[in-house]
């Protein structure tokens, strides 16, 4: 389970990207952009991770974070497939998209969600299915496309993992 109160919990900023999603709070965010308050805590002082579009940005351009090596040779992930639950705000006009992958330690991705376009001014939650590809271990990759307006953001919070996996 990460809330992003203290870090990124071992999530990682992908190398081959174009730029990267930030740990912040809404009470460091200037008006208008992204949530008035993170999901954990409900409050300005909550931290969540954020990606906005901007003038340094083009649209398009994209920013990736992936969470640790998830073991798939875990006997209850056989038994059980595992699930992803987290919670996204995706706010503006103009707003990107946000892919969520599912990635082998070969390399392999599969797109598990495709959001694009103004989602709601409120946090949101979904659940995730992660597949089985026979003992390859994996990894959830999320991946941020920026838009066109200058004050839309995309941000995640409360990434949890089912025990399974």
């Amino acid at each position: 389970h990460c809330n992003f109160e203290f870090d990124l919990c071992g999530w990682k900023q992908d190398k081959n990207d174009d730029f990267d999603w930030h740990l912040r709070t809404s009470s460091t965010a200037k008006l208008g952009t992204g949530p008035a308050t993170d999901h954990t805590l409900q409050e300005p002082s909550g931290h969540y991770i954020f990606i906005k579009s901007s003038f340094f940005q083009l649209p398009g351009q994209k920013a990736r974070i992936s969470s640790p090596v998830l073991s798939k040779r875990n006997k209850n992930c056989k038994v059980c497939e595992g699930v992803m639950i987290f919670y996204y705000h995706m706010y503006g006009a103009h707003i990107g998209s946000l892919i969520i992958y599912q990635r082998t330690t070969l390399k392999h991705e599969k797109i598990l969600l495709n959001l694009t376009g103004n989602q709601g001014n409120f946090w949101q939650g979904k659940t995730l299915t992660m597949s089985g590809d026979g003992d390859e271990d994996f990894q959830v990759v999320f991946e941020g496309i920026a838009g066109k307006g200058p004050k839309d953001g995309i941000a995640l919070d409360d990434l949890t993992f089912s025990r399974e996996c």
